[in-house]
Order: structure tokens, then sequence, then C-alpha cells
């Protein structure tokens, strides 16, 4: 498909620089089959039904964003992707002054030797020392908010708390699941409440998922893996509630991008450890989810590709046309939907 069929006009001041207080507030825009519906997150138990399933990407973002020099020259560098125990494959900027074994000093006594450019100006930076990695990056990194909002504000203290997920367990990722950001302890007791329950999986999320889509082509676009895993017992009971009549709703496109990773074509979730590229497009035959919580995302990206896949393109257009007419707020600090087809 060509990618301007993705393409609608965002207004600037619908990009959300801070979550709702408390997180639970933030609207919901509810597309159930036909029916659309002006709801806040608080309102999810209601939208839901016993027996449902919630599903959760318990990925904890690490402070990847890192900023150091070479020589004279200025180098910023956010981490993507671990190779190895000491190894990271990273988006460099100012990656021209950059050539093979140079070290790059971060401050605070973390540096790193880039080697390995890619295609794609990634390089893989190899940490020196013997500290762990986890340590280096808390004493020298910060959290990687996304570009839309780093160009408008610096990142700050709250950004710590505000960019972290309830159930934030792994660490692993560069950026937030941020559908999950919405959830608190009390929203999450009374969705148990309405009989629906909730399971964790773990894809560590990449910088990848922020890059502009170049290519012309959906066919043409590539995909950055990132690793993720869904457990034995975590998929028998994704595939329980199905054969019992409930719906399995992920929680962000992370989470459906794992469990449709791991999915059979007769719909059964299997147990899964690995690397997942999936590319998501109208036309795609979902297989492990009946529906998606997710934020608002950005024109051309791949994740309005993969929702208009869920809900169909013309209905998707339709949708944000009504949110940016409602003043809702868009991206990762942003408002959310519940997707429903």
């Amino acid at each position: 498909m060509n990618v301007d069929q993705f393409d609608f006009d965002l207004p600037q001041e619908r990009v959300a620089l801070r979550p709702a207080s408390p997180r639970d507030s933030a609207r919901m825009l509810v597309l159930d089959g036909a029916s659309t519906r002006d709801r806040s997150v608080a309102d999810l138990p209601g939208e839901l039904r016993a027996g449902d399933l919630l599903v959760f990407n318990d990925t904890r973002v690490i402070p990847a964003q890192l900023e150091g020099t070479r020589g004279a020259a200025k180098i910023g560098a956010t981490l993507h992707k671990r190779e190895g125990p000491r190894r990271w494959r990273a988006f460099i900027r100012n990656a021209k002054r950059l050539r093979d074994g140079d070290p790059i000093d971060f401050g605070q006594g973390v540096i790193a030797a880039a080697s390995d450019r890619a295609e794609d100006g990634s390089f893989a930076l190899e940490f020196a020392g013997d500290e762990p990695v986890e340590l280096l990056l808390e004493r020298a990194g910060q959290m990687p908010l996304p570009p839309y909002i780093a160009a408008k504000r610096p990142t700050d203290a709250r950004d710590a708390d505000d960019y972290q997920t309830m159930f934030a367990r792994e660490a692993g990722a560069v950026a937030a699941p941020t559908a999950a950001l919405h959830f608190t302890p009390d929203l999450l007791a009374a969705i148990e409440a309405a009989g629906v329950g909730h399971a964790t999986l773990t894809l560590h999320v990449g910088a990848g998922t922020f890059l502009p889509v170049k290519a012309t082509d959906t066919a043409d676009h590539q995909m950055h893996a990132e690793w993720g895993r869904i457990d034995r017992a975590t998929a028998e009971r994704l595939n329980a509630v199905r054969a019992s009549g409930g719906r399995v709703i992920a929680v962000g496109t992370t989470s459906l991008r794992l469990i449709e990773s791991a999915a059979t074509p007769d719909g059964l979730v299997r147990p899964f450890e690995g690397d997942t590229s999936i590319f998501i497009t109208p036309g795609y035959c979902f297989r492990g989810i009946d529906g998606l919580i997710t934020n608002f995302h950005l024109p051309r990206s791949t994740l309005f590709m993969l929702v208009s896949a869920l809900m169909g393109l013309d209905r998707m257009k339709a949708a944000y046309a009504h949110a940016i007419e409602n003043d809702y707020r868009f991206y990762s600090y942003g408002d959310a939907s519940l997707l429903l087809p």
C-alpha cells in the first residue's frame, strides 16, 4: 500500500507533553464495531466483559539516552537493542564524526567504543569496564523521551516516573509501552472486580519504533527487530480465555505484536522467546487477539498502519478526525482508544 494513504493533518497543539493526572483520568475513544463513544480510561471496567483478559507488557524503560564526546565532537546515542552483555546497538547523532573503534566518553566514567556501522546508520557500542551496563546507564543516561516530546521540552525528574508503567519489571526497553501508562492500582482493582483478568508478557521496545517510514510503499519498509518472551503459562492462559468465550485484549501495540508473532494460523498462542520484526498493515489476518487498547499515533507511522489493519483504514481516519476535532491528546503521554473490531 502507498504510505501516503496513512497520512492525516495533526495540529501540533494536540501533542501531549505531560500525562494526565491521575493517570486514569485520560480520555478514551471507544470504537466498538460501528459504534463510537467518548469515555475516560476510568470507565474501562464498564466497557469490558466478564471473562475478558487484558495483556500488559512488563518491560521496564532504561535510561537509554546518552550524551557524550569524541574529542571535540558532541555525540548523542540512543540505545536500541542489546546484542551482548556489554554491547548495545545504538542510533547515533552526529555519526559522521565517528569511525570504527572510536571511543565515546559519556561522562561519569562511562566510555563505549563504536563499531560495526549498519546500513540504517546505527553503531554497536561496546561499554568499557566491569560494572554492569545497567549501573552505567543509571549514572550517565537519561530517560529516552520520544523525539516529538524531546523536541519541545527537556527530560526532567518527573519523566523517570511518568514514563514508566505500573507493570514495569523486566529492564530492557528504550521506549515505554505507553497504553499501560494509563493504568493505576485502583483501576486494575476495579477491572478485576468486573470479572476481567490480566496477564503479562515482555517485549523490549526498541528505538526503531520512532523511526519514520521512508519507503513509498509499505512493502518496502523494514521493521527493526525487538526481543520478546511469552512463557508457557501465559500462552496457555490466553488460549483458555478464548476457548471459554472470553476476549484477549492487548494493552498496547507492543503486546499485540508479540502475541501475533507467537500465534499459529489456527489462533493458538505458543510460548515464544526471541526476536520479532512483525509488520502489520491492512490485509493482515489477526490470530491471537480480539481487541486493543492503544494511544493515538503519528501520521504515516507503522502503528497507525497497525490500527488501520485492525479496524479498517477509513474507520480509523474518521476516528482520528473525531479525536482531533474533540481535543483528544496524542502520542505517548496522550489519551487512549479502545478498539474492538
